[in-house]
């Protein structure tokens, strides 16, 4: 087998989820850069290319001159797929291009900015047979995969209650007025979409609860907050959850949290037992039981599951955090991509997908109509 040939788009020199998606996807060695559409200008996204030790000749000026012209390059140079690490409204058009041209696609949440969207994606990657991942990295934590193993295993029974939390404090401030584009574009409308702080953290705490569960939300009932002097878009907000079985949830995420880092939980509640992940401890998943001493699993430690041992890279006690969860959604895509290639048989694949993004689009407009309707009941189908 080769390197699989990834080109982006966005992401140029400076762009912090740029940098983290290029070390992702090259830390298992399966992935290697070859081209890209770095930036919204041909100049800046050819300055970053030469950065990054790429051939001028494959620094694009545009997402649609870089996949036609790798479309016509022999299929032993071109790249293999795209990976789309752009502000949520360039999201779409991209990723659509890449599909009608045959070419697979990794890319940032949330998928899209309407439902529409989101299901003309699902059609287009069911149509074309193509591979689509989208990048929830928190899944890729053992202790994450570990807690959905036990789940599904019955370990902790029936589940009752979800409590999950992502909270932040970045935006406390009005940091958008300041020379931080990552804010600007964050608190507009035109590129964030309908969601502020539930498209860019409130997906995250919504697709962990669905993957660790196994469990859809089917309905919920949003009080959003927009505590930034003039922002139009929320960057707080409490949400309660119906899944699919009758148990209970909720929701708190924000952005104006003073204080938080990147403070992600989740706590799930079974009829025999529950377990406790946090993001910025992640290699530990704690456990506690009606009938047993509490217990604490480790990153590659002692009894976990096969899910949990195959997304672990080192020894027990050496942390694995962020970006090696990152990278296990391009590990994962990167062996599911090799299968295709030969035709191999895989089993269901162990990355977000492009039905995983119509749900994260789902759960962004069920909460803004839930919000505008004082926090009514809304279903997310």
């Amino acid at each position: 087998m080769r390197k699989l040939r990834i080109g982006m788009i966005g992401g140029g020199i400076g762009s912090f989820i740029g940098d983290v998606h290029r070390k992702a996807a090259t830390l298992d060695g399966m992935i290697e850069l070859v081209c890209g559409a770095f930036s919204s200008t041909a100049e800046k996204s050819k300055a970053s290319g030469k950065e990054l030790l790429l051939p001028e000749d494959r620094c694009y000026g545009s997402f649609e001159e870089m996949i036609l012209k790798e479309k016509a390059l022999p299929e032993n140079l071109r790249m293999d797929f795209v990976a789309i690490v752009t502000p949520n409204y360039m999201h779409f058009a991209p990723a659509k291009l890449a599909l009608e041209n045959g070419f697979h696609v990794v890319c940032d949440k949330p998928m899209t900015l309407t439902e529409d969207e989101a299901k003309e994606l699902e059609e287009l990657v069911k149509s074309t047979g193509l591979l689509f991942a989208l990048t929830h990295n928190y899944p890729g934590s053992p202790m994450v995969k570990q807690a959905k193993a036990m789940v599904k295993n019955g370990d902790l029974g029936a589940i009752r209650k979800v409590q999950v939390h992502y909270l932040q404090g970045w935006m406390a401030t009005a940091v958008e007025d300041s020379d931080n584009k990552q804010a600007a574009w964050r608190v507009d409308p035109s590129k964030s979409g309908l969601g502020g702080a539930l498209g860019d953290i409130g997906t995250h705490a919504h697709n962990l609860v669905e993957y660790i569960t196994g469990l859809k939300v089917k309905e919920l009932a949003a009080d959003l907050g927009r505590f930034g002097k003039g922002r139009v878009l929320d960057d707080d907000g409490n949400i309660l959850l119906r899944l699919e079985n009758g148990a209970k949830g909720i929701m708190s995420i924000s952005q104006i949290a003073a204080g938080e880092e990147n403070n992600l939980s989740i706590r799930v509640y079974g009829e025999k037992g529950s377990l406790e992940w946090h993001q910025e401890k992640p290699n530990e998943l704690i456990t506690r039981w009606l009938d047993q001493p509490k217990m604490i699993f480790t990153s590659n430690g002692n009894d976990l599951y096969p899910l949990s041992l195959a997304a672990s890279r080192i020894p027990a006690g050496h942390p694995e955090g962020y970006l090696e969860a990152f990278a296990n959604v391009y590990k994962n895509f990167a062996t599911h991509l090799n299968a295709f290639k030969t035709k191999t048989p895989i089993e269901t694949p162990d990355y977000p997908t492009v039905s995983v993004g119509v749900r994260g689009v789902q759960f962004i407009h069920a909460a803004v109509e839930s919000d505008q309707q004082n926090a009514a009941w809304v279903g997310l189908d």
